[in-house]
């Protein structure tokens, strides 16, 4: 049986432009802030390294196009493995609409046969954002994504973070339900969790590790934004932008990364390595 990327319900989140693209700010942005930034920077560096404007990145479990479509914004031609036909068309339908139609291109497949569809050692960048919760084996998935990577790659690792999901149950005063995430082996807090795995930024480093990479860096990803007041953002002047401030420097912060909804993990081959490491990450984007 073939492993989903995603439940159809996770394709519809809000797209990450770059800061430097000038659009307003918007609540949305706190959600793919810090991986964008993070993203775009080892992009740049890439180009940099390889004397080429033009990179091949592969978006495992892309979906609509959330990371695909900004980063052929920039100019690389994009490769989106998907399972869901729908979130392809609206891959389709959104390229269209920003000018990169021809940088972007949609394949149905998913985790398991992921080289069914894509090319084995073909890319410069892979994304694995959203995936390891939901595959049967997670260190298959890593290892798939870096067999896609050329000798000089880099992979951007995206998934649930446990320790926010126990804050989460905590702070909402669901305490067995927190009790029973943090006993539990996947992270679930109970029957109705719609999230089938989550992981702590040790258990995703050592798949990165354990597949033949280096960690260049580990952020994590909505460490206050899923517990804030909405009501608090969306009224209190500048408090929008106070708050991707704050995500930007505790994503940094190892100390912070039990707590954050999400963990994010960039990954590199030996030669990416040696031709540029991680160097400084972080920062904004808008979503």
């Amino acid at each position: 049986m073939s492993d989903p990327m995603r439940p159809p319900v996770s394709h519809h989140h809000p797209q990450p432009t770059s800061p430097r693209s000038g659009p307003s700010r918007s609540r949305a942005s706190l959600r793919t802030a810090v991986v964008w930034e993070v993203l775009q920077e080892a992009l740049e560096r890439r180009v940099k390294a390889t004397g080429r404007e033009s990179l091949d990145v592969l978006d495992t479990g892309g979906g609509s196009g959330n990371f695909a479509v900004p980063a052929a914004h920039l100019g690389h031609r994009v490769t989106v493995v998907d399972p869901s036909p729908n979130a392809l068309f609206a891959l389709e339908r959104r390229a269209a609409e920003a000018g990169v139609a021809d940088r972007v291109k949609g394949v149905q497949g998913d985790a398991h046969g992921l080289f069914d569809v894509a090319e084995r050692g073909g890319y410069d960048v892979v994304l694995c954002h959203g995936v390891l919760e939901y595959v049967d084996d997670p260190a298959e998935g890593v290892r798939n994504a870096v067999a896609a990577l050329r000798p000089e790659g880099v992979l951007s690792l995206l998934a649930a973070g446990l320790g926010g999901a126990v804050l989460a149950r905590a702070l909402a005063g669901h305490f067995k339900e927190a009790k029973q995430a943090l006993d539990d082996p996947n992270g679930r807090w109970g029957a109705g969790d719609p999230v089938p795995r989550r992981f702590t930024a040790e258990q995703l480093t050592g798949l990165v590790e354990g597949a033949g990479l280096r960690v260049g860096a580990v952020h994590g990803v909505r460490v206050f934004a899923d517990l804030v007041p909405g009501v608090l953002v969306d009224t209190e002047p500048g408090a929008l932008e106070a708050l991707l401030k704050l995500e930007e420097a505790a994503a940094e912060l190892s100390a912070f990364h039990s707590v954050a909804t999400q963990l994010h993990v960039l990954g590199e081959t030996g030669g990416a390595a040696e031709s540029g490491g991680a160097g400084e990450t972080g920062g904004a984007v808008e979503a």
